[in-house]
């Protein structure tokens, strides 16, 4: 059974099926073979549960919120601001793709919305400033992977409906591993530019008036921030709540600065509704594969075929690593994080491991499915804003950036500290 659905699972996505197809092809499939009663009755049911969960609700608000600050030119002039406050360091617009791409992540909570926003932006600085391509395309990449760790992030929420977990918790849990991820990157890069100084671009020379002016560009993203991380921890809103928070924030700050206009309101909406279409079907997708495998008790024998091995928790953890590093390259990751976390979440609890530690790993592991070939998104993204060259130099760019999550995750696992202190501490 086990065997039979792995199969079909690599044909479809071998014959290019798109992803949300992919997942309820298989589990229409799993029923016809396995199941003694047509599960496919449940459809119109599980449909509708998957898209009036109140949380999710915040999915197409958190896009929304991304996508006004990026159509009202906010992201551009946050760019040009951590460019002024970083260009000191060798290799200095590839430390303002990092930190543009956590300024943004901390209101986006996308990791394709930061790539694409932090890129438009950035790209055409390349040859301007005689950057190496590839480096700087994949500190782009890199960057965006940042937007579903850093709260508010939809993964995290995703996590938190797949396993009843609290996502004010995970959102904690995700703040310092999330700025380490970005210290790392930059290390990374500062490595890199040391190294080979031929890496690091023209150095762009400023002034300390012009550094301090620029602060005033950072203050709408703070702003929006705080009202959205700010009201969930007040009390004052739950996750959903705090993301319509941020959309009416976002909407204020546009008016404010004369940025508001229908034109820039119909392009918002038009992008929240593609990103939001794909991802709910998605969800529809893997909530009926999710259901045809516990119905024809697939997930059961994967489960005890697992915890039956023996292996101790730490090898269990590796055997988890390899698999979601394997499984990121041939699967979109949201499809594989509602399809993998019901299975993989009660193993690790029975383990041992925390919930909410498990959620963080989890998310660092699918930050890097997507920059690995031959389907990570984020690389697809930014070829899609760069619109020339092979997609292979930004694929060679992003590959080293893989190195700084696995430190990280060496880090959470030797300190789990470093996702629960915050959790235990606000909690």
């Amino acid at each position: 059974m086990i065997f039979t659905a792995l199969t079909i699972l690599l044909i479809l996505i071998a014959l290019s099926v798109p992803v949300a197809a992919v997942l309820g092809l298989l589990g229409v499939m799993l029923d016809s073979l396995y199941s003694m009663l047509p599960l496919t009755r449940a459809i119109g049911e599980l449909t509708w549960g998957a898209n009036t969960e109140f949380l999710l609700v915040a999915i197409p608000l958190f896009i929304m919120l991304g996508e006004i600050l990026l159509r009202s030119g906010f992201a551009e002039q946050m760019y040009r601001a951590t460019s002024l406050w970083l260009s000191w360091l060798p290799g200095g617009l590839m430390h303002a793709n990092i930190g543009a791409s956590t300024v943004f992540s901390a209101t986006s909570g996308s990791s394709v919305a930061t790539a694409a926003t932090v890129g438009t932006v950035a790209i055409p600085q390349i040859k301007r400033y005689s950057y190496s391509e590839s480096l700087f395309l994949g500190s782009i990449a890199a960057g965006g992977t940042l937007g579903i760790l850093v709260p508010p992030s939809i993964n995290l929420i995703i996590y938190g409906v797949l396993t009843n977990s609290s996502v004010p918790k995970l959102y904690l849990a995700g703040i310092i591993p999330g700025l380490l991820l970005a210290g790392l990157f930059m290390l990374l890069i500062l490595g890199f530019c040391l190294i080979k100084p031929s890496l690091a671009g023209r150095r762009i020379h400023t002034t300390w008036g012009e550094r301090l002016r620029s602060l005033i560009h950072l203050l709408p993203p703070l702003f929006i921030f705080l009202l959205v991380v700010g009201s969930i921890y007040a009390g004052l809103a739950t996750p959903t709540e705090a993301a319509a928070l941020g959309v009416f924030g976002a909407l204020v700050l546009a008016a404010c600065f004369r940025r508001l206009s229908w034109g820039m309101l119909r392009e918002a909406i038009e992008g929240t509704m593609r990103a939001t279409g794909m991802i709910m079907l998605i969800v529809i997708g893997a909530s009926f594969l999710t259901f045809a495998m516990a119905g024809i008790g697939l997930t059961d024998v994967i489960t005890s075929s697992i915890t039956e091995l023996g292996f101790s928790p730490i090898m269990m953890l590796m055997i988890i690593i390899i698999f979601y590093l394997v499984l990121g390259c041939f699967m979109e990751t949201m499809a594989m994080m509602i399809t993998t976390i019901p299975i993989v979440a009660p193993i690790m609890v029975a383990l041992g491991y925390d919930p909410i530690w498990t959620g963080i790993v989890i998310i660092v592991l699918v930050e890097a499915a997507l920059i690995t070939p031959p389907v990570g998104l984020n690389l697809f993204v930014v070829q899609s804003v760069r619109k020339s060259g092979s997609v292979g130099t930004v694929i060679v760019g992003a590959l080293p950036f893989v190195l700084a999550m696995f430190v990280l995750l060496g880090l959470l696992t030797i300190f789990p500290d470093l996702a629960l202190w915050l959790p235990r501490v606000v909690g």
